[in-house]
């Protein structure tokens, strides 16, 4: 099988010039994943804030950020005109953050956009009140290798999209994020919601879905660590979204994949990142295509670099080109992560409602 020509595209377009960052909290997804995201698109942050100012100074330190600020309000009243608000705090700091910033200012806030849908739409009214030009980092759409899959299937290569699906099998640390014990909600919010927004990000909204999202013995102060959701896009297209983060029994059986199949080809991508988090195994993508006369072979895509951090590039670039003026585009921007919330509450919703009752 020829190797395509021109090669799947796998990154996205920078803005032109970048503009100067300001991080808004100083935990372990900004520094395992933005700032190395940032250092290798050029983008500088030049202050921080943490509401652990020691944190927030080690931060600072290591990753030669000019500033280190004691208060909010300090990161806001010496932030440049220009600059963009990277916010990467609990989602139930959502509300209590984003009053303290400009009117009119460029936001990322991490996911999830809110516990719920009603916050929500809070944040969504509040992002329109303020003229925020906000988005939501939803970043695996951003992965090198589903940047290359989508180029693939927007060329008609795989036909028809007939089917979408995402498996997660692993042992998950959770440990590592201690704000996660006892909120009533855990697993889809946190985790499974990247999976929710990457297939909207292909399909666009199901008409429904149906859900069951439990917990597990040996994670007792999580709500939930399993997960299994269908979505409806109608008779002809099947899209699943399964997610066991209890699997403990060693690495052999391990898996973690997102699988499209269409009417003429097929592409697979390994995200490895759950697999050994944090440290993760190298991202990986297959394609076949059964228009090209080889039968049932698959080619292997070259990748140039991995979910993390490599993801967390495209929803900031794509913000400061959006502030810049450069675009009308902000694909994850707060208008579109409100539905993929909608779709979250309707999981919990129909989790919630429990089984059809088989009869007697």
């Amino acid at each position: 099988m020829p190797l395509l020509d021109p090669p799947p595209n796998q990154k996205p377009v920078l803005p032109q010039p970048p503009r100067p960052i300001v991080a808004i909290g100083a935990g372990g997804i900004a520094r395992d994943a933005h700032q190395p995201a940032y250092r290798v698109a050029g983008f500088a942050t030049v202050s921080v804030f943490d509401s652990d100012a020691g944190k927030a100074a080690a931060f600072a330190r290591d990753f030669g950020i000019p500033r280190s600020l004691p208060t909010l309000g300090g990161a806001v009243g010496t932030a440049p005109d220009s600059a963009v608000y990277d916010v990467a705090v609990p989602a139930r700091s959502l509300l209590a953050v984003l009053p303290e910033l400009p009117d009119g200012a460029a936001v990322l806030m991490q996911k999830p956009m809110g516990e719920n849908l009603a916050e929500a739409l809070a944040i969504r009214d509040l992002c329109r009140r303020k003229r925020l030009v906000a988005a939501v980092n939803f970043q695996l759409r951003y992965a090198p290798c589903v940047l290359a899959a989508r180029d693939i299937a927007a060329r008609g290569l795989i036909g028809e999209i007939l089917d979408i699906e995402v498996r997660v099998t692993c042992f998950t640390p959770w440990h590592l994020w201690p704000f996660l014990a006892g909120i009533p909600r855990m697993e889809i919010l946190y985790h499974s919601i990247h999976y929710i927004d990457l297939v909207r990000s292909f399909l666009g909204d199901p008409a429904g879905v149906w859900a069951s999202t439990v917990g597990h013995p040996k994670s007792p102060g999580l709500s939930s660590t399993r997960t299994s959701i269908a979505l409806d896009y109608g008779p002809r297209l099947r899209a699943t979204i399964t997610a066991n983060h209890g699997h403990d029994f060693g690495p052999r059986h391990q898996e973690s994949y997102l699988k499209i199949e269409g009417s003429r080809g097929a592409i697979k991508a390994r995200l490895g990142v759950n697999l050994d988090y944090p440290r993760g195994l190298p991202d990986k993508l297959e394609y076949c295509l059964a228009d090209a006369g080889n039968g049932a072979a698959w080619e292997t895509v070259a990748l140039d670099g991995c979910w993390f951090p490599d993801a967390f590039v495209g929803p900031m670039a794509d913000l400061m080109r959006r502030a810049n003026g450069e675009t009308t585009a902000l694909p994850t921007g707060v208008e579109d992560a409100i539905r993929t919330m909608a779709v979250v509450e309707a999981c919990y919703e129909s989790s919630a409602k429990g089984s059809t009752p088989v009869p007697p």
